[in-house]
């Protein structure tokens, strides 16, 4: 393969579009990991175990600044100096062995493009395998977006004007991304993610960091989430059929996939609360910085030794129960996933419009903090669209996205709590997942059309008063307290949260969304 239009020139032996065996080999012979009992390839990217949100940049060119959130998140950098980057990566791989992928991103031919991902190592390129969308065997691929993979490139802040050692740098205009100093594959899946964020919008797709499936009736559901917050479990639904589980866009045409794999989060995976992600854990994907016992290679899901962010990436194939085109009709039914460790939201609620836009860009979530004294507190998160670290466009752009298609498609919003109910963690009680199962599946069913709706006395949301399968008392969450006055407390504190995270938008939300808040 020839990469001189890209400015690499002098390379080492280049190897492309490989079969996985052939890249598990190639990582084998050099030592970029080793394999498991079950003949899954295993990485280790220490000190890097995450994304590295800090050291984001987006290249600031003339025009765009009218199009881009320039702030913390997407910070810019000169032109200037992004080329001087680039040509160091390019130096950087020269008599270098090179591995490269082109893949698809998009299901639908329509939106779909093309992705080269030009690595150092081999099983960076089997990532991009499994998570872009493989062509046909002589398929020609014409890239539109490369991305320059240098994880042994360090950088020098002094010299280079970067935080640290390591960046991530996105140039839109010029469609490339420059991925230095960090061997974390993340990188690579949510660069593209990024690109399409600031792209799909400018031919009129909503890009969503969500999952999505489709049952049997041919019934779309949406179901976005920050980490944690049940997005990935909820999905796999025996039910119902898996369009993708993280990235998708919504079209004039429909809901369709970025994607061609899953990069699922598994500490703590087990065989029977997983088991479509346990069981594509096999040859053909790949964990990353999961431990293994050193005599039998079988996997400590969990260990958090490296990290609590272990993961996995496997292509869509490996999964039993999938849509095989990635693609569904306009959604019937949308769902907002919070763990609320805080046990104020219902465990499942039926939001207005402006409800909607409220809480779509409010993306709370909580999560369990530190530990003083040997208690636990929850700590409130809230991450723009459910996904502020990979929007490029200020966040007003894709709620008013998410508007425009509620309005012209009717398509109803959910609010499900997966965390804590009776109680804020530690005294109340994590919701049980059999019986959020049941509320998801009587919400897509159309089974609550017909239900008693009441207010919640805090968000204004509609409470269902009755779900067959599912204890009356739960369904309402101060009825599920036996502390009234502690619920009060609680729930001011939430309120608070949620009014000090949202001024951030009061100029640019409507009359009727900043009223849909928590009272």
């Amino acid at each position: 393969m020839d990469l001189s239009a890209h400015g690499l020139v002098n390379l080492g032996a280049v190897h492309a579009q490989l079969a996985p065996a052939h890249w598990i080999e190639m990582a084998l012979a050099r030592k970029e990991g080793v394999l498991a009992a079950s003949g899954v390839f295993v990485a280790v990217t220490t000190p890097y175990t995450g994304r590295a949100a800090k050291d984001k940049y987006i290249v600031r060119r003339p025009g765009n600044e009218t199009q881009l959130a320039f702030g913390s998140v997407n910070q810019p950098m000169d032109p200037v100096n992004f080329e001087r980057l680039w040509s160091r990566a390019q130096t950087h791989y020269q008599k270098r062995e090179t591995f490269v992928f082109d893949g698809w991103a998009c299901a639908d031919p329509t939106y779909r493009i093309g992705v080269r991902v030009i690595s150092e190592n081999a099983w960076h390129a089997m990532f991009a395998q499994c998570l872009l969308r493989r062509p046909s065997p002589g398929e020609p691929i014409a890239p539109e977006l490369v991305i320059l993979h240098a994880p042994s490139l360090k950088l020098d802040p002094a010299r280079d004007q970067t935080r640290s050692d390591i960046a991530v740098i996105l140039d839109m205009e010029g469609h490339r991304v420059l991925i230095a100093g960090t061997a974390y594959a993340g990188e690579i899946k949510k660069s593209v993610f990024t690109y399409l964020n600031y792209w799909m919008p400018t031919r009129n797709v909503f890009p969503m960091h969500c999952s999505a499936t489709v049952g049997s009736a041919g019934d779309t559901a949406l179901l976005f989430g920050l980490s944690g917050t049940g997005k990935t479990t909820l999905s796999a639904d025996p039910e119902r059929k898996l369009i993708g589980d993280d990235e998708h866009g919504w079209s004039a045409q429909g809901v369709f996939n970025f994607e061609g794999g899953c990069y699922a989060k598994c500490i703590k995976l087990s065989q029977s609360g997983e088991p479509q992600i346990w069981n594509a854990i096999r040859f053909g994907s790949i964990l990353e910085n999961v431990v293994l016992d050193e005599q039998t290679r079988v996997p400590n899901f969990d260990d958090a030794t490296l990290t609590e962010n272990t993961r996995a990436a496997y292509p869509l194939d490996l999964i039993d129960n999938i849509e095989p085109t990635s693609v569904g009709g306009h959604p019937a039914n949308l769902l907002f996933l919070a763990c609320d460790a805080f046990g104020i939201l219902p465990p499942l609620s039926k939001l207005t419009p402006a409800q909607a836009q409220y809480h779509f860009l409010s993306g709370y979530t909580a999560k369990i903090g530190g530990t003083e004294a040997g208690v636990k507190e929850p700590t409130a998160t809230f991450s723009s669209c459910f996904g502020a670290p990979f929007l490029p466009r200020p966040a007003v752009e894709y709620a008013k996205l998410l508007e425009q298609r509620i309005a012209a498609h009717g398509a109803p919003v959910w609010l499900v709590n997966t965390g804590w109910t009776g109680g804020p963690y530690g005294v109340g009680r994590r919701f049980p997942l059999d019986l959020t199962r049941r509320l998801v599946r009587a919400a897509l069913s159309g089974e609550l059309s017909a239900a008693t709706f009441a207010p919640d006395p805090v968000f204004g949301f509609s409470v269902p008063t009755a779900c067959p399968g599912v204890p009356t008392q739960l369904l309402q969450p101060c009825g599920a307290w036996t502390d009234g006055a502690a619920y009060d407390r609680q729930a001011r504190q939430l309120v608070e949260l949620f009014q000090k995270n949202f001024k951030t938008y009061e100029g640019q939300a409507s009359a009727d969304v900043k009223a849909a808040g928590p009272r």
